[in-house]
């Protein structure tokens, strides 16, 4: 278990709540689990964070521990959590009743990498911190604003009627971000040609023209897409039919090498993380094509959204990789010269807010993403808004 990172000073709450109780958002990744200590009001503020290593049933014991080390567990009044996938059913967060349970259930077979770890944390916390509500916030209800022709894939109309669609996720993030980007360069910034691009051990790209999104590189699950750490990204299907048909692979096994055994892994032979790659790249051939291949999946994705958006004003880095990897991103805006990007050498390398040349035709920002408060506001929000309609009857 990591610790909880820079020391936080919690902010005064803002609005109403009860001060004396606390938000927990969850926020259960490939990877680790992200978990949070809000104050309990309309504005949350942070009180506590940490990561903890590992995900699923090896984290809930890492997880109370930490839980019973900041706050009583009597003091929690509600908990959020990020679920990858809500299907064609949820668009919007929901208390997690005995019906939506179910349903989370019967959409394992959507993201059954995610969501059965996810879920495994929503039945520990009813467990061990009872009668408490709990939420889902869903990373697919970002995206619902695609139009049908991003959304709809061109397979037989009886798989479309089964919810096998286009999907899209990082919604939590990407929602964030947007409003980041109003806060810090106003409405018009927020409101133009946006491409937003959350690049960490998962990475994904978002469209997104007046607010809403029209497109992203995911699809029905989190596999597809750009390059990633240990995810394939986009293949065409006939790999797939031919590793499970020559091999004779079961649907598990060939999922599991495109998830788990890929990406940056596969081009390297030797690592996922981008950290080590960049280290190694100078004297590593194999090292260096990696870096290369996650690059070159990324200017494709930007190149293909600048067509669909009819041009680009901002473009925003944020996620592990796109805050931290100076050269990943300057790689990046060196092939996108050709969109008018130009690049300050010196504010990327210091990882400023905005790394763009002043000459440049496009805003590039590096945006920090906080999921974990878009979990706190939205949880916040709907236990009210059930509370509220409670006493109206």
């Amino acid at each position: 278990m990591q610790g909880d990172g820079e020391a936080i000073t919690p902010r005064p709450p803002t609005g109403e709540g009860d001060t004396d109780r606390v938000l927990l958002a969850i926020n259960a990744g490939s990877s680790s689990v992200k978990c949070a200590l809000f104050t309990d009001s309309v504005q949350p503020s942070i009180l506590h964070r940490a990561s903890l290593e590992g995900s699923g049933g090896d984290s809930v014991t890492p997880l109370l521990a930490w839980i019973d080390a900041h706050t009583p567990r009597t003091a929690i009044a509600a908990i959020g959590h990020r679920l990858v996938h809500g299907g064609p059913t949820y668009t919007e967060p929901q208390v997690i009743s005995g019906d939506v349970r179910d349903e989370l259930t019967r959409l394992v077979p959507f993201a059954p990498n995610h969501l059965p770890a996810e879920m495994t944390f929503i039945d520990a916390l009813g467990a061990h911190v009872p009668g408490v509500p709990q939420v889902a916030c869903f990373d697919t209800a970002f995206h619902r604003t695609m139009p049908e022709v991003a959304r709809r894939l061109a397979i037989p109309a009886e798989y479309h009627r089964r919810g096998i669609q286009r999907y899209g996720f990082h919604g939590l993030s990407y929602s964030f971000l947007l409003e980041e980007l109003a806060r810090v360069s106003g409405s018009a910034g927020a409101g133009g040609r946006v491409i937003l691009a959350h690049l960490g051990h998962g990475s994904s790209l978002a469209a997104v023209r007046d607010g809403i999104s029209i497109d992203t590189t995911m699809g029905l699950t989190p596999l597809g897409g750009v390059v990633m750490s240990t995810r394939a990204g986009d293949l065409d299907p006939g790999v797939v039919t031919y590793i499970a048909r020559t091999d004779r692979l079961s649907a598990d096994r060939v999922e599991e090498i495109l998830s788990h055994r890929s990406g940056l892994l596969a081009l390297s032979g030797t690592t996922a993380d981008m950290r080590q790659l960049l280290t190694r790249q100078r004297d590593d051939a194999s090292a260096r094509f990696a870096v290369h291949g996650y690059v070159y999946s990324i200017v494709k994705a930007i190149g293909a959204f600048a067509a669909v958006l009819g041009g680009v004003d901002t473009l925003v880095f944020s996620g592990g990789i796109g805050e931290h990897a100076a050269p990943v991103r300057e790689r990046i805006c060196e092939a996108l010269g050709f969109l008018g990007v130009s690049l300050d050498a010196s504010a990327n390398n210091a990882h400023a807010r905005i790394i763009s040349a002043a000459a440049s035709r496009i805003t590039v920002r590096v945006l920090p993403t906080n999921e974990e408060l878009m979990i706190a506001r939205a949880t916040y929000r709907v236990v009210a808004r059930d509370k509220s309609h409670a006493g109206n009857h």
